[in-house]
């Protein structure tokens, strides 16, 4: 007897559990919410051009002392600060039922260094008190702690609301959409702040103050759906750093991917030297601050244009090890440039074009992050990974010294070598778009 034939479709392979998380009132609003975390990301891009850590605010910090070793404690800084902290409140972060409330309140702390910051400068316009190169750096220090909170707060609300490959579309959106006004408002005030006595540095970073605050409000309009269970314990700093310890042991390719942000990291260091370089070299300053600035941001509106849509469509991995290879360009380039000397000055402002390379390639080396491991360790891997890269930034104060001792070019060859071999080592990175095929979830085995 033949068999009866069998007319029912063939059962659909069921989504891979971490291209999209399972709860029912996330999808329907995942458009809003996506608009939501755009808009606030373009109010708070406003706001970041005039911090600008490549221009501005070495420019200051020289404006007040102009040692080599002084500007690198900016990097390291910044760093430290952004990193150390969030592996300490990960676990804390990941008890809180509603992440945007944390993120929210992130906003608002960040705000508060450049208010007090624009005050100091406003009070002390008629003269240069020995103490605000101290106060300086202790309120970049504070901001950049709040930072990274709000980096870990992001990426988290982030990893729970928007699917894996949406995430390079929000980042082509909010980039793009932010860079325009943001050089349309540096065009503006820039201009005019910048020609006042003392730089107008008062004002810049009022303004700055002001635009963190009113990103906030977007984020607390997100619609995210309280998470499950009760408030965890806060757990004891050792109990956060074995934790750390324990996703590095047990995850061969986040043990890869730490090495390879660290490289990335030596281009990050040299960050605050290019616009020295370019007044102690080329003789460059003043309203030059304002072109690079719009300069970088222009870089980073319009390589968002290829990095989204590159990320989402081909992974990324691919799209973190072009970034890492491409921002080699500057620091060669700025080598060249001051070899050639004061007649190929006015070519500088090409060097802040590759330099917007390196905002992009955070998000996508924190977007990669995400991808390689559950959803419910997303804020240890993220805190795990700016925790290593923070380590490369301990020698940011000594970088500075060498640039004094050395010179730049050789400070500059040498770093371009090190993110050299970063854009090398992404090629024995796993691919996790593999993985979501197979319908696989979690960190890579320690053989991977």
């Amino acid at each position: 007897m033949a068999p009866v034939e069998n007319n029912l479709p063939p059962p659909q392979k069921a989504a891979p559990s971490n291209q999209w998380p399972t709860h029912p009132e996330i999808e329907p609003r995942e458009t809003r919410n996506l608009t939501l975390l755009a808009i606030h990301q373009v109010v708070f891009r406003v706001g970041w051009i005039f911090k600008t850590e490549n221009v501005i605010m070495p420019a200051f910090l020289d404006s007040l002392a102009g040692a080599g070793w002084l500007r690198g404690c900016m990097p390291a800084l910044k760093r430290l600060g952004q990193s150390i902290p969030p592996v300490f409140l990960a676990e804390r972060l990941k008890g809180v039922r509603q992440k945007k409330f944390a993120l929210a309140a992130c906003m608002l702390l960040m705000s508060l260094p450049f208010a007090l910051l624009s005050i100091a400068c406003h009070a002390s316009a008629t003269q240069r008190y020995a103490w605000m190169p101290a106060l300086f750096l202790v309120l970049y220090a504070l901001f950049f702690v709040f930072y990274g909170l709000y980096l870990l707060s992001f990426g988290t609300v982030q990893g729970k609301l928007i699917r894996p490959r949406r995430r390079g579309f929000l980042l082509l959106v909010s980039t793009f959409w932010g860079t325009l006004p943001a050089m349309a408002f540096a065009w503006w005030l820039l201009s005019y702040w910048l020609d006042l006595p003392g730089g107008g540095f008062g004002y810049i970073f009022g303004f700055t103050a002001i635009c963190f605050l009113l990103s906030g409000p977007a984020v607390l309009l997100v619609s995210e759906p309280a998470d499950d269970g009760p408030q965890r314990p806060t757990p004891r700093a050792i109990d956060c750093l074995a934790d750390t310890w324990s996703a590095l042991r047990r995850d061969a390719n986040l043990r890869r991917l730490v090495v390879v942000a660290m490289l990335f990291g030596s281009g990050l260091i040299i960050g605050p030297h290019y616009q020295a370089l370019a007044r102690e070299k080329l003789g460059l300053s003043g309203m030059h601050l304002m072109v690079w600035v719009i300069t970088q941001n222009a870089s980073v509106g319009v390589l968002s244009l290829f990095v989204g849509p590159l990320a989402d469509a081909l992974g990324n991995r691919l799209t973190l090890r072009t970034l890492i290879l491409g921002s080699a360009i500057a620091p060669l380039f700025a080598t060249l440039l001051a070899y050639n000397g004061q007649s190929w000055a006015g070519l500088f402002w090409l060097v802040y074009i590759p330099l917007g390379i390196a905002p992009l390639g955070l998000g996508i080396l924190a977007n990669y992050t995400l991808e390689i491991c559950d959803p419910a360790d997303h804020p240890r891997y993220l805190s795990t990974v700016n925790l290593c890269l923070a380590a490369s930034f301990a020698f940011s104060p000594l970088v500075g010294w060498l640039v004094d001792l050395v010179g730049f070019s050789t400070v500059f060859l040498a770093a371009a070598g090190l993110i050299l071999l970063g854009g090398r080592m992404t090629f024995g990175l796993e691919e996790p778009r593999h993985r979501a095929d197979e319908d696989r979830i979690g960190p890579f085995d320690a053989s991977g």
